[in-house]
């Protein structure tokens, strides 16, 4: 069976969820702890959101520097997939996995609702499952979720086809209404939305985020 690893970072809140997500998609979830030098020889790694609420420097910015970060990059240079949802994308891109930074809020306000989206690249490991311009709801909670770049930056991103998901209505003022990206291999994606919260309707907004789990199994099961 594929196993998926999920890191949990110190105070972790969604890391649970996230290996419920990929249970629920049809592979065994393998719990990594941070402080590990190791990511024992997973498929597929995850890095969840909520874990640093408190931070005084933004959130994630300590968290790139665990130990398993290492190996996180190493993974990532050979190809194998990463996802971070949440703050577990904000720590992809202090890291320098992904580009850009993610900042407060435009409205210095947390925002936690069901969010409309639309998916723009099904060309990563983690949307196959998806069609370009299919349009979906998932779970938003986040207040440091407003993606900055510099605009050559941006238009990088916008003509490598690297945005993965767009608001349909910018809650938190990221540029270009940006909700998600991709490296140019395609196999790290950060998204803000939680897909994990979004596996099926009894527990979420939608099942609209079961995709992202379904898509990597794809890959994986063609790669091998």
């Amino acid at each position: 069976m594929t196993k998926i690893g999920v890191i949990t970072f110190p105070g972790s809140l969604d890391d649970v969820d996230a290996q419920r997500a990929v249970r629920a998609a049809g592979a065994e979830p393998v719990a990594l702890w941070h402080a590990s030098d190791s990511v024992d020889g997973v498929d597929a790694i995850v890095l969840p959101g909520g874990f640093a609420h408190g931070d005084y420097l933004r959130a994630g910015a300590l968290a790139r520097f665990s130990p398993i970060m290492a190996a996180v990059a190493d993974e990532a240079s050979r190809g194998t997939p990463i996802l971070g949802l949440g703050n577990g994308f904000q720590v992809l891109c202090e890291a320098g996995l992904l580009d850009g930074v993610l900042l407060r809020n435009a409205g210095q306000q947390f925002i936690s609702r069901p969010q409309r989206l639309r998916v723009e690249t099904k060309d990563t490991v983690w949307t196959v499952a998806f069609e370009r311009g299919q349009e979906i709801t998932l779970a938003l909670k986040h207040g440091e979720g407003n993606f900055q770049a510099p605009a050559a930056t941006l238009q990088q991103l916008e003509d490598n086809d690297q945005v993965v998901l767009r608001y349909l209505d910018n809650p938190d003022g990221s540029a270009n209404d940006i909700a998600g990206i991709t490296n140019a291999r395609g196999n790290v994606v950060g998204i803000m939305p939680h897909p994990e919260y979004s596996v099926d309707d009894v527990t979420g907004p939608s099942s609209d985020g079961r995709p992202f789990f379904e898509s990597v199994l794809r890959f994986l099961s063609v790669r091998a």
